[in-house]
């Protein structure tokens, strides 16, 4: 395979899922009203190679609140939000930590297009957006600096988590004749998720603790008690400081414990806690809706790759291909620029072919530039985990659902429905072989108790 169709991962901070939402919502609130006096910084957390500050712990609790405050979302006490919030920040500086060593990098203007993405996406000028910013104690190098470290975090997690998985072709054609792949075309869920995480080394009496935790939770639910603000204040899963939300997901992506507890729990109904190798589960169901015709519009596309190295920087490759992307528009033919410039060695020697996509051949970046770029032009550079690319859209059409798409369209599924356990199971595999010391709570710059 070429290098850009080694689709990778699903992230929801993904992507992203990423936190970058939270952000966005946040940009809906009013001042938190956090004192405006600040102690002086200290150490919150000792993580191998570096430290926890109470002033990153005191930062992130003000962008979680204002997040949950958006979703008029009750706040959980103060002490049980900071230790979540702790524990996620310990996680994050260790993936960070593997990032470094790797050598991720993010670009400024990787910075600047997702900054630009959320500014039109709440419909603000540039002014308008640092002001709701500045309202909600957050300035825009603080949210750079939140944005890169999303973006590295989001790279580790999906190279790390990837490498763990095969999907062979035998088991993309089992699921195809399996109770659950003939199900594949059948409703999307719209899903809550409360879990209570158990260690691969817990004993029959934490094991009890955590089942009787959870039925507890189960019977609150039960009697009419909030999702959202149980999911909260004692989910352990990824996304608990969203309340638990999982989105709209089919039965495919989702783990077949998850997937086989749905197919019959009407709307609006929780799941009895369900008990995996990680924990045991909750799940809500929210809504669920039909299927999507299965017709597809393909575009046969070429590109040419430049890869950034340790005598090319990022901006000198964009740069680079900016000057490739020029001749070609003066006049130069794309198929020979790419057979002498680009560095995808699978597709140089047909002058950048790739042929007709299919949904999940390319990584997200790719896929939102063909969509973006009208037949016959070529698009502006674009960067993606393999480095940076031009791209030209020849032709498109209109494609029934053929077998070669639903094998891919299959693999990636299993590929998805595998990830999220996988990556709890590698997030609590750096977490055990890490040095950890967490230092005495700071005194938090909250606000007072009646808001919770």
């Amino acid at each position: 395979m070429t290098l850009p169709t080694l689709k990778t991962g699903i992230l929801n901070h993904a992507k992203t899922g990423l936190k970058l939402l939270a952000l966005g919502a946040a940009l809906t609130c009013s001042n938190l009203g956090f004192a405006q006096t600040v102690p002086l910084d200290e150490v919150v957390a000792v993580v191998d190679d570096d430290v926890v500050m109470a002033s990153e712990l005191n930062q992130r609790m003000r962008m979680v609140v204002s997040q949950l405050r958006a979703n008029n979302t009750q706040l959980p006490p103060l002490d049980v939000l900071r230790g979540q919030i702790l524990e996620q920040l310990i996680t994050e500086s260790l993936e960070l930590q593997m990032g470094r060593r790797a050598g991720v990098e993010i670009s400024d203007r990787q910075i600047d297009d997702t900054i630009n993405r959320m500014r039109q996406a709440n419909n603000l000028s540039q002014a308008e957006f640092e002001q709701k910013l500045a309202q909600d104690g957050i300035s825009v190098n603080d949210l750079r600096d939140q944005i890169r470290r999303d973006m590295i975090i989001e790279q580790v997690q999906r190279g790390s988590v990837n490498r763990r998985i095969q999907v062979s072709e035998q088991e993309v054609k089992n699921f195809l004749k399996s109770k659950q792949g003939r199900f594949w075309s059948s409703p999307d869920y719209n899903l809550g998720h409360i879990m209570i995480g158990v260690s691969s080394t817990a004993d029959n009496a934490a094991l009890k603790q955590a089942q009787d935790q959870a039925d507890a939770l189960y019977q609150q639910l039960k009697n009419g008690a909030d999702f959202r603000q149980l999911a909260v204040a004692q989910s352990q899963g990824q996304n608990a400081l969203k309340g638990g939300d999982l989105g709209w997901r089919k039965s495919a992506q989702l783990p077949d414990l998850f997937a086989d507890n749905i197919v019959d729990l009407p709307v609006g109904d929780v799941t009895e806690p369900l008990r995996s190798g990680a924990g045991f589960h909750i799940l809500k169901l929210y809504d669920k809706r039909g299927p999507k015709e299965q017709v597809i519009e393909q575009s046969k596309v070429r590109h040419i790759l430049i890869k950034p190295s340790a005598i090319l920087t990022d901006e000198q490759a964009r740069q680079q291909l900016a000057d490739i992307r020029q001749q070609i528009l003066d006049g130069a033919d794309f198929g020979e620029m790419a057979r002498q410039h680009s560095e995808d060695v699978g597709s140089m020697l047909s002058g950048g072919d790739l042929g007709w996509s299919l949904p999940g051949k390319f990584v997200p970046e790719f896929e939102r530039t063909i969509d973006n770029t009208a037949i016959g032009d070529i698009s502006e550079p674009f960067r993606s985990q393999f480095g940076w690319h031009i791209l030209q859209v020849e032709e498109r059409r209109q494609q029934d659902m053929s077998e070669t798409v639903r094998m891919n369209q299959a693999q990636q599924l299993l590929r998805k429905q595998r990830f999220e356990e996988e990556r709890i199971n590698w997030l609590r595999e750096i977490r055990d072989k890490a040095y950890v010391e967490i230092k005495g709570q700071p005194d938090s710059d909250s606000e007072a108790s009646e808001d919770n």
